[in-house]
């Protein structure tokens, strides 16, 4: 059933992330036209052979806990080993850390494919490249050159541990210790929770990054630093040795993504748990922010995904699936249920929704490259997008995902279809590394003000300049004024508005993408008439929708507080 999208993924590459004017730079250089092509049609051919298949053993399977540690289903070791052994870990990372220097936009799209093709599978690279992003950018030359060649690889994968059982979104209430040994090497000790692909037998090492405070560490956010923990630790030639007090105390029983572990981690039961610290004392918010940010963007791809993997699944059903004859066609015969108005709404707007998703994300992941090359505005351009890509693209994955149930009626309801794993699997990305409430309040309370507004102001402006459709050009006058008009709002009224508001841009900000889209596929294949069909309902259909969110983004935060607290129980 999984086709790998490469059409659209090279379709939004060239004209929404423009990879040849990232190609035509010397840090770049190597992303030719053949190689962007090799890498999309490989990584497709992998994922669809050996990825794919496994889908449905982790869901119905899944990972399992035992005294010996966590045991992944057949077939899952062989798979990530051939991931590691093709190279697929190794696109985006700098050539120095073992990487092949691709840019971040076609590791997206590598992600892109393995995580439709086995969502839950393809979060332990996802991880991996959070860790090393880390690395690169705070750890010691030391540290890079133990740990960055097996984790761009994918030998090693990688963690990141934040959450404790008190300390959820509030960061700074984390307990976890780090007490100096004396060798420039602290004793860590504490719990960590939800801790993705915490640990798993695909991999000779897992290098956990934990925040953990010093002693006499100031409280609050300021206080915290982070860790290297590997679960082995380091030989003198640099393989894995001697344990390192690292246990997964359990797994937890979810709602979805059962093939991705999502552990209980204790540090230190022993007292020997040893880690460096990463980076200075007290930095460890700095740090992670590093690796936050990276993964907000890969949750939003995440959304990307399934939306992908449960529309394709509901196209086939669709033309698979012959119920009831379709009305006014004059013919009494019943027809495949993609002849009927209501499915192909649906569908078209699955495609819309998921085309729109992937624009999206994609056009913020070119700016990490566009960061990177130290283009004017490109880091400004990232810093404002991150926050819609991560909360609108899980939003889309789980609307999406959702469709796709009704469009398979009640055999979507039972799980021998597996349309249900899908949603299933979905509704966590809303809700890990920052919920998207948290996104909408990191919007207007910082992401706004920046330069003075002036970040907004030139994404507003380089939307009117393209834009040409009535509608749109409303929905981006919309979010301009009441994105202006944020800045003098007091925090409940902007922070009861932040969500819809969020909404409003991140769709302004598709159909500008979805336009510009439909206007560039000239081609009269199946994909181009799809193409322009998919834009034209986005832009026709999806953009309205938006503006009439404007009544939630500018309505005071008053009515919220009309009741005590008490009465929400009555």
């Amino acid at each position: 059933m999984f086709t790998p999208a490469t059409a659209d993924q090279r379709f939004v590459l060239d004209h929404v992330a423009r990879i040849a004017d990232l190609a035509a730079t010397e840090r770049f250089a190597a992303a030719s036209d053949d190689v962007v092509d090799a890498v999309l049609e490989g990584v497709g051919q992998f994922a669809a052979g050996e990825w794919a298949p496994l889908l449905r053993a982790g869901d119905t399977v899944g990972a399992k806990w035992t005294p010996e540690g966590v045991v992944m289903p057949d077939g899952f070791v062989k798979a990530y080993h051939d991931y590691v052994e093709g190279g697929w870990g190794t696109i985006g990372v700098p050539e120095e850390f073992g990487g092949q220097g691709l840019p971040f936009v076609i590791q997206t799209a590598v992600l892109d494919t393995l995580g439709t093709a086995n969502m839950g599978f393809a979060l332990a690279p996802t991880l991996t490249v959070g860790a090393i992003e880390a690395l690169a950018h705070h750890g010691s030359a030391e540290q890079q050159a133990l740990y960055l060649p097996h984790l761009a690889t994918g030998e090693w994968t990688g963690t990141m541990n934040l959450t404790e059982p008190q300390a959820g979104s509030d960061v700074g209430a984390l307990r976890t210790t780090a007490t100096p040994r004396g060798d420039g090497t602290f004793l860590i000790k504490g719990t960590k929770i939800y801790i993705s692909f915490g640990d798993h037998d695909m991999a000779p090492n897992i290098v956990h990054l934990v925040l953990a405070r010093t002693p006499g560490a100031p409280a609050g956010t300021k206080g915290i630093s982070l860790f290297l923990v590997p679960k082995y630790r380091l030989n003198a030639d640099g393989t894995p040795g001697d344990f390192n007090d690292v246990r997964v105390v359990s797994i937890e029983h979810k709602m979805g993504l059962h093939a991705s572990p999502t552990c209980v981690l204790s540090f230190g039961d022993q007292d020997d748990c040893v880690g460096e610290l990463i980076g200075a004392e007290f930095g460890g918010i700095r740090a992670m922010f590093t690796m936050m940010n990276n993964a907000r963007l890969n949750v939003g791809l995440q959304g990307v995904q399934v939306a992908e993997a449960a529309t394709q699944a509901a196209v086939a059903y669709a033309l698979d699936r012959v119920q009831s004859a379709r009305a006014g066609s004059g013919s009494a015969e019943p027809v495949k249920i993609i002849e009927h108005p209501d499915v192909r709404r649906m569908l078209l707007r699955m495609k819309a929704q998921t085309m729109a998703a992937r624009a999206l994300v994609y056009y913020a992941a070119a700016q990490v490259d566009r960061a990177t090359l130290k283009e004017t505005g490109g880091q400004e351009r990232l810093d404002i997008l991150t926050p819609l890509a991560k909360a609108h693209g899980t939003d889309i994955g789980n609307e999406v995902s959702s469709l796709g149930i009704q469009i398979h009626g009640g055999m979507g309801y039972i799980e021998e279809t597996g349309a249900a794993q899908f949603f299933r699997d979905a509704r966590i990305t809303p809700i890990y590394e920052g919920t998207n409430g948290i996104q909408a309040a990191d919007l207007v309370g910082r992401k706004l003000g920046m330069d003075n507004g002036g970040v907004f102001a030139r994404l507003i402006a380089d939307m009117r300049a393209e834009a040409q459709d009535a509608g749109l050009v409303s929905l981006i006058d919309a979010c301009d004024e009441i994105g202006r008009g944020m800045a003098g709002m007091d925090a409940d009224d902007k922070l009861a508005a932040s969500y819809p508001f969020l909404t409003m841009l991140s769709v302004a900000t598709c159909g500008w993408l979805m336009e510009r889209s439909g206007r560039l596929a000239t081609g009269e294949d199946d994909f181009a008439q799809m193409k322009r069909a998919a834009c034209r309902f986005y832009v026709d259909q999806i953009v309205p929708e938006a503006l009439g969110l404007r009544a939630a983004a500018t309505a005071k935060a008053s009515v919220l507080y009309a009741v005590q607290p008490e009465a929400f129980a009555a």
